[in-house]
């Protein structure tokens, strides 16, 4: 492949996976670090700019707390699970009137609680 061409794709890659990460914070289900880790390494590959960028920001938290932790810790484990719990009770509830799609929602919310408290890492203890 083109040096050029795979650059670009990394670069709108990384692009995309930033956006989801972003939109993980707010959505219940939606993992945010692992998409910011692989939004990281994608601009590590492409763009020292870019990456330099997103470590800088506001999402970088996450990348810089998961890296130095080797994972997340109990708190950010407890946090996440209640948050996501929190967000699908509350759509559930309040914001979605279809039966099916309610169902979905807390499958979901559910199966991101799973994972994070059984997938992802906890930081070991320093």
């Amino acid at each position: 492949m083109n040096i050029q061409i795979k650059k670009y794709l990394f670069i709108a890659l990384g692009s995309l996976c930033v956006a989801l990460g972003a939109i993980g914070v707010v959505v219940p289900g939606l993992p945010t670090t692992p998409f910011l880790l692989l939004a990281s390494w994608l601009f590590y590959r492409s763009s020292e700019r870019l990456q330099k960028k997103l470590l800088a920001s506001w999402l970088g938290k996450y990348i810089r707390e998961y890296e130095s932790n080797r994972g997340l810790s109990v708190r950010g484990k407890i946090t996440a699970i209640a948050m996501m719990l929190t967000m699908c009770s509350i759509s559930t509830i309040f914001f979605i009137p279809s039966n099916v799609v309610k169902i979905i929602v807390i499958c979901a919310g559910i199966i991101g609680a799973l994972v994070v408290g059984f997938v992802v890492p906890t930081a070991k203890k320093k």
